[in-house]
């Protein structure tokens, strides 16, 4: 790994992160939820990972196996990573109570919210939606800090999707913090600390990359990787944009994301 590329991975990562405090500092701004926008943005960010996922990630990882195990055991050795990462996801997805889940995603107006200090019920709320957030965004740190690592521009592409989506995740955080306790300065810290296992999870990516430093355990984490986008993008991204009843909105963002990476990748 070169020194420069692993900075530049933990910078994309912290800047990814970093989306939960900007959503927790919006909230205090919007009072109504400006659904076309959020269902065009999730749109936009599952084309990007959709795109990276099966062109470049799915590709390098075959790329690197078939060098290692030959054209006809490498095809299933991509195909188990590749289930693997949805594996992972799934597990993660499934402990998490739709209730506390931030990829629940609600509208401000449907957090039932109308008088600050409401107390203990809000709180609760807000803590485990911060603590569930945390989890759900650990294994998009590992991806977006190994694909940084190996191609900066799809690093930069993932970690820009990422934070579209971390924005309202970061809303849901800090919107019953902020009407539990009346403290804006509370619920804008919670919502930053929730986004801090992006750089957690960049961390155990280095751990990986430094321990098994095998270009063939790469490939391996690629296709294991591509997996987790794809998981989060069909089962998150797309029907928390339907669910704001904009589905052409999010179909156009959808494709808008997959030109616009495409067109990236072409020229960079």
């Amino acid at each position: 790994m070169e020194w420069n590329n692993v900075l530049i991975a933990f910078g994309l990562t912290l800047f990814a992160g970093a989306a939960t405090a900007i959503g927790g500092a919006l909230a205090f701004f919007a009072r109504r939820t400006n659904t076309t926008f959020l269902a065009y943005s999730l749109g936009f960010s599952a084309g990007v990972m959709i795109y990276i996922s099966f062109t470049e990630l799915l590709g390098e990882s075959s790329r690197i196996i078939i060098s290692h195990y030959g054209s006809d055991a490498a095809p299933w050795f991509v195909f188990i990573a590749f289930l693997g990462g949805i594996f992972v996801t799934a597990i993660i997805d499934k402990v998490i109570p739709s209730r506390e889940n931030p990829h629940e995603m609600k509208s401000i107006e449907q957090m039932d919210i109308h008088c600050p200090g409401r107390g203990r019920g809000l709180l609760r709320i807000g803590a485990f939606t911060a603590i569930a957030l945390a989890i759900h965004n650990f294994p998009e740190g590992i991806a977006t800090f190994i694909a940084g690592v190996s191609d900066i521009t799809v690093g930069v592409s993932i970690a820009l999707a990422v934070a579209i989506h971390n924005i309202p995740e970061g809303i849901a955080v800090s919107v019953p913090v902020y009407y539990a306790t009346g403290s804006r300065r509370k619920a804008f810290t919670w919502a930053a600390l929730s986004g801090l296992s992006e750089p957690l999870g960049a961390a155990f990516g280095y751990l990986i990359l430094s321990f098994f430093n095998q270009p063939v355990i790469l490939g391996f984490v690629f296709a294991m990787v591509a997996g987790i986008m794809v998981y989060i993008s069909f089962d998150e991204l797309l029907p928390a944009a339907h669910k704001y009843g904009k589905h052409h909105v999010a179909i156009y963002g959808l494709v808008s994301g997959i030109i616009l990476i495409g067109i990236s990748l072409l020229l960079l």
